[in-house]
């Protein structure tokens, strides 16, 4: 572009953005179209007269302008998504599929985008996806507090947005049905009563009657079972070998410790202000909550399990709960002096967690539903994590504990099985939605 193109496009995008100010789009236009002359691939008057010839019913004269916008600027979703509109509008379905792809791509958090991506898919008949975009759209919304009512939606979205809802409904219901079918046939409706009824809860179906105010489950209430914060020793007959074995594991933890092997943070890499909602520190040091990790969400950490054989073989032979991409979750726990790890709630009553403490000064302890126990080295304590709870080491030393997670035992073996198809699919499906699903 020469100087005097350039001084000319300048003056007469300033013109079109006053006329934008005033009010008067048919100026702005006006302008754009004069600019446009100069700078045919100018992406800014491209997009502003392709959205006037909308305005107008003339689709196919926005689409040839968007078109050439999104080739000049291919890194602007807002462009690809604009053009996906418009392509729905003049019938090109695939097209607008694909250009809302691009869009999602460049910015996955546009919610819109997103669910115009489920109607385009919807209408093409691919219903699986159009599931996917619908879920992932109402999802991204919500988090930022739209859509969660008339009065949170925009009203030229409020028809579309109920159907995306009512879609959603259906396909999850059926989806997570045809999980549960297999076992229905081999072990009879029956048997699964209980699980019926907690797919009934999470998908909204019906209200979770919790017989306890105490316990609140993030993401998997099930029903049926007793709802207590701790568990008797008695109803584990794996937890006599695992207390047997303290002396063996403790002298393993004290090699890790002793040979500074990397711990990393059991809540993750964060600042301080966010941490300052998980933990907080009552002496000088900063607050730190520690872990060597034998198992996370399912993943196994080999090396970790080389490192410490002894306390792996006794591990090995817990019966844990084996959910792909959700657990086990096995792990040193290592509590820094003077931290307290604020209350919380776990995400399900299926699994309980239990503690075999290693390293226990004085002034440490748990709090779950407002009932203290004092950790007691070499002893198990079984609590259900969906109970707030805390803990604390008010001490100067460091305190040490395995943490492991096992099955309810208040499920049946065909429970189990059905609990671990279940949400296994559920996560399948929320990551498939390309969205962060609350609580799951």
């Amino acid at each position: 572009m020469n100087t005097g193109v350039g001084v000319a496009a300048s003056a007469l995008r300033e013109m079109a953005l006053n006329g934008l100010k005033q009010g008067d789009a048919a100026l702005a236009e006006q302008y754009f179209a004069r600019l446009l002359e100069q700078v045919p691939d100018d992406a800014e008057a491209l997009q502003f007269v392709a959205a006037r010839h909308v305005s107008r019913g003339d689709a196919n004269r926005a689409l040839a302008m968007l078109q050439a916008a999104v080739k000049a600027r291919p890194d602007h979703p807002d462009l690809w998504h604009q053009l996906g509109v418009v392509q729905s509008m003049t019938g090109d379905l695939q097209g607008a599929a694909e250009s809302l792809r691009c869009c999602l791509d460049l910015a996955p958090h546009m919610f819109v985008a997103r669910l115009r991506l489920g109607m385009a898919l919807e209408q093409l008949g691919d219903t699986h996806h159009a599931l996917l975009a619908y879920f992932g759209a109402v999802n991204s919304a919500q988090a930022e507090g739209r859509w969660m009512s008339d009065a949170t939606t925009a009203p030229g979205l409020r028809q579309p947005v109920q159907h995306a809802m009512r879609f959603i409904d259906a396909g999850r219901r059926r989806t997570f049905d045809a999980v549960l079918e297999p076992l229905r046939e081999r072990y009879g409706r029956a048997s699964l009563a209980r699980v019926e009824e907690c797919l009934a809860i999470y998908l909204g179906e019906r209200p979770a009657s919790l017989p306890d105010p105490r316990q609140k489950p993030k993401f998997l209430y099930f029903p049926g079972v007793p709802s207590q914060a701790y568990y008797g020793r008695e109803r584990f007959p794996w937890q006599a070998a695992l207390e047997d074995a303290t002396d063996i594991i403790r002298e393993e933890l004290r090699d890790v410790l002793a040979e500074n092997q990397p711990l990393e943070p059991f809540l993750g890499n964060q600042t301080v202000e966010e941490l300052s909602g998980h933990l907080s520190a009552s002496g000088v040091q900063p607050a730190a909550w520690d872990a060597y990790f034998f198992y996370r969400h399912g993943d196994r950490f080999d090396d970790h399990h080389r490192r410490c054989p002894r306390t792996s073989a006794v591990l090995e032979r817990i019966p844990l709960v084996r959910i792909r991409d959700h657990a086990p979750e096995t792990l040193f726990s290592v509590l820094r002096p003077g931290t307290h790890i604020l209350p919380h709630r776990g995400v399900t009553n299926t699994r309980l967690v239990t503690h075999l403490p290693l390293i226990v000064p004085p002034d440490c302890a748990i709090n779950v539903g407002g009932e203290l126990h004092e950790w007691q080295e070499g002893r198990c304590v079984t609590f259900d994590d969906t109970f707030e709870h805390e803990a604390w080491n008010r001490s100067d030393r460091t305190r040490v504990v395995v943490i492991l997670d096992s099955w309810n035992p208040d499920l049946t073996e065909v429970e189990r099985l059905a609990v671990t198809d279940l949400v296994e699919t559920i996560g399948d499906f929320n990551r498939a939605s390309e969205v962060s699903v609350p609580g799951s």
